[in-house]
């Protein structure tokens, strides 16, 4: 058996198919959302509404991903991811056939729930089908896919907008319908009803366990420092290399084509050296690293900077976004896997808080001070991570006396 062979018969196929629709669909998203504002734009609404619809979405997804992950523990795996991509196709195809303002809300909440419903619940199916030890790797793969899309979809989205940008809303909609057809076969050929034979799960139950479980809140309290850290990315840096560099038409871009780029041909490597180290190493030393990446980003003064601090952030990226989905299965009760993994989707509050503080402070107190800052809230997660690792060896040891 060759080691290609090797590696796809480690898997169960449901989890191939999940990893390479991952990628697919990423695809697919990237070449329409990133451009919604500007379709939006064309479509006669004002700056406002055009904030509103964008800003909706993943506020719902935020707050939906314990409601979609505590269903699919209840209902199962199954029903609830089919039935996400069904209507995801739907509001996808619904984006290039309307003009109204409020049908483009409805959508784009709706778009929200459905990301917040099978995300979360993809994640638990993949634990679910893959035993311990094997799973740091896969949601490794799981995160290269995800890069992958997020390098080849506004290529093609710039292509088709070119063109129409309705096409690109198109597209993606019959994606996810031929992937929800995909996953529907594949399902059907390797039916598993692991869920069925857990006892039922209330949501009563389900909210007491999250309440009284403080380990799984420090880690949420953690993933938003970080993620308030990540979004810098994504928000103010642009803005602070417009103020600081007469090359920002072209810095920018080039770091975030870099950071795609430095994500797919490190994700495995990194994921394959460090799989044996304890979890909490690997956040600990990826947030130290993001910390100083955004730290260097505040240097300026020269794009070698950016640069640098690019490399370290994206290491530090590489090494806790994965990391953070098997931290996150191991605090979860088996029967409740959903249900946590859709709980996380709290941390997302760090993408509002990020660019809004991040923003305050560039502002007003500058480039340097802010990203200064905003490294050493990053690096208090570290706390956070340790105390729920922490908390949750003295769980194990208290089960194993």
């Amino acid at each position: 058996m060759g080691k290609m062979e090797r590696v796809f018969s480690s898997y169960h196929p449901l989890v191939w198919t999940l990893l390479i629709g991952t990628g697919f669909s990423r695809i697919a998203i990237f070449m329409s959302l990133p451009f919604m504002a500007i379709y939006l734009h064309e479509q006669g609404l004002s700056p406002f509404l055009i904030g509103l619809v964008i800003g909706a979405g993943p506020l719902c997804a935020t707050f939906g991903g314990f409601i979609g992950g505590y269903l699919s523990d209840r209902l199962g795996r199954e029903k609830i991811m089919l039935g996400a991509l069904f209507v995801w196709s739907g509001v996808f195809m619904g984006f290039s056939f309307t003009s109204e303002a409020w049908i483009f809300l409805m959508l784009n909440i709706l778009n929200g729930l459905c990301s917040s419903f099978f995300e979360p619940t993809g994640q638990a199916l993949m634990a679910d089908l893959t035993p311990q030890k094997m799973r740091r790797r896969m949601f490794g793969y799981r995160y290269f896919a995800i890069n992958v899309g997020g390098a080849l979809g506004p290529i093609l989205g710039a292509v088709l907008t070119s063109t129409s940008a309705s096409l690109a809303f198109l597209i993606t909609g019959l994606s996810f319908f031929v992937y929800m057809l995909a996953l529907m076969v594949m399902m059907k050929r390797y039916h598993t009803n692991e869920r069925e034979e857990t006892e039922r799960v209330t949501l009563t139950r389900a909210i007491n366990v999250l309440r009284k479980d403080v380990k799984f809140r420090y880690f949420i309290l953690g993933a938003i420092l970080f993620i308030i850290g990540f979004s810098q990315l994504h928000s103010n840096l642009s803005l602070y290399i417009n103020q600081e560099s007469e090359n920002a038409t072209w810095i920018y871009p080039m770091l975030i084509s870099g950071n795609a780029i430095i994500v797919i041909l490190l994700q495995i490597p990194l994921t394959r050296w460090t799989e044996k180290w304890p979890v909490v190493r690997n956040m600990t030393l990826g947030t130290s690293l993001l910390a100083l990446g955004l730290f260097c980003f505040g240097m300026a003064g020269h794009w070698a900077w950016f640069v640098i601090g690019l490399l370290w952030f994206t290491i530090g990226e590489i090494l806790v976004f994965p990391t953070s989905s098997v931290f996150i299965d191991q605090l979860a009760p088996p029967a409740l896997r959903g249900t946590y993994f859709g709980a996380a989707s709290f941390q997302r509050i760090g993408n509002f808080l990020g660019p809004v503080l991040g923003g305050w402070l560039l502002q007003y107190l500058g480039g340097f001070t802010m990203f200064s800052i905003i490294s050493m809230c990053t690096l208090v997660a570290i706390v956070c991570y340790r105390k729920g690792a922490k908390l949750h060896q003295n769980v194990l040891l208290a089960k194993s006396a």
